[in-house]
């Protein structure tokens, strides 16, 4: 498996922006140091109760200063927010600012909060997104001039100041569970994630055919599959559910406002509905029993957090488990603290577990 260090950059109280980025290089430089794979972010905008980055290039830059190792980036840009060109432009001065250390996300965007102030289109997000993908796929490839011709966008003999350090493009992913897009993301070779309000069985059902369309485009190795949660790691069990149990409630209920018009259940085109749903997991968000009965959030022992993570991959078929450690109002001492745990025993239990 592999493992990355997810963060919201959620806010909290009495700090300034600056304070809470300052604590964020502290986090991902942590992350770099004990092994983490992966460091990813959000990009949230007009949210102060909510997320703090408003900008993938922010994350990307500090990130890359305090760190060696780690792969970088951001989870996802939103491509409807911007020209699309300008999204190559930075791909590949990241990717040279990070010395060949950036991941790409990009993500259609769920909040139409987002898009009125910028005057962007939310009802076409989907299509904007795969187009913007496709000219990353294209310009970032490009020797020289390239021309793109899209619904949307068209650019003619076009030339790059530089392209990226990775060839022909940085590792690209796109969260989804569209059987549609995940085909096609098998197809070019881009990674793929989901969260814990989707059921896994769900998930499990959707990514193995996302597997096997992978192996039958003939790419190389596996596809990164990620899953999001909140992730605590303390001495025991006991200590870590009562620790983290506050402050997942907190964030699940308060912050992402999970809980509040969940009279949908999931659909999707998956068959017969999953025995967990969507609206029950949202329902539920404020019970940290139900929380843990259903394996959502992982808190425990490493010994304990190992074994959860392990049985939710094998149902949920995904590789990459995304943690966000920086949740409620830890302190530093319980967030690095957990952390450590995370990465001295649970990583090393998990390192050559393969759930598919």
């Amino acid at each position: 498996m592999k493992f990355g260090y997810f963060t919201h950059v959620w806010g909290g109280s009495g700090l300034t922006a600056g304070q809470r980025y300052e604590t964020l290089w502290n986090e991902v430089e942590l992350a770099d140091r004990l092994g983490f794979d992966y460091a990813f972010s959000v990009e949230h905008h007009f949210s102060p109760e909510e997320s703090w980055m408003p900008s993938p290039t922010i994350f990307c830059t500090g990130a890359a200063l305090r760190t060696e190792r780690i792969r970088l980036g951001p989870m996802g840009y939103i491509p409807p927010l911007y020209n699309p060109i300008r999204v190559v432009e930075e791909i590949a001065a990241l990717d040279h600012v990070t010395g060949g250390r950036l991941d790409v996300g990009l993500t259609s965007g769920l909040m139409r909060s987002f898009f009125d102030p910028y005057g962007a289109d939310f009802d076409r997000r989907r299509e904007l997104t795969q187009e913007c993908l496709e000219l990353i796929r294209v310009a970032l490839a490009a020797d020289g001039p390239f021309s793109f011709e899209g619904a949307a966008h068209s650019y003619h003999d076009l030339t790059l100041s530089f392209g990226p350090v990775q060839r022909p493009h940085p590792p690209l992913w796109i969260p989804t569970r569209d059987r549609n897009m995940l085909r096609y993301l098998a197809r070019i070779g881009a990674h793929t994630s989901s969260t814990m309000i989707v059921p896994r069985s769900a998930l499990g059902l959707v990514y193995r055919h996302y597997v096997r369309w992978w192996q039958e485009a003939g790419h190389p190795g596996k596809p990164d599959i990620g899953y999001w949660t909140l992730v605590h790691v303390a001495d025991d069990d006991e200590e870590a559910v009562e620790r983290a149990a506050p402050h997942v409630i907190h964030t699940l209920t308060k912050v992402l406002g999970y809980g509040r018009n969940t009279s949908e259940p999931i659909g999707g085109g998956y068959g017969r509905r999953a025995a967990l749903s969507t609206d029950d997991i949202l329902r539920h968000a404020g019970d940290m029993n139900f929380l843990m009965e259903h394996n959502l959030v992982f808190a425990g022992s490493p010994a304990t957090v190992a074994d959860q993570i392990r049985r939710a991959a094998q149902e949920g078929c995904f590789n990459t488990l995304l943690g966000e450690f920086n949740f409620g109002s830890l302190d530093w001492r319980e967030l690095s603290g957990s952390m450590r745990r995370f990465a001295e025993e649970v990583i090393p239990a998990l390192a050559d577990f393969e759930p598919y």
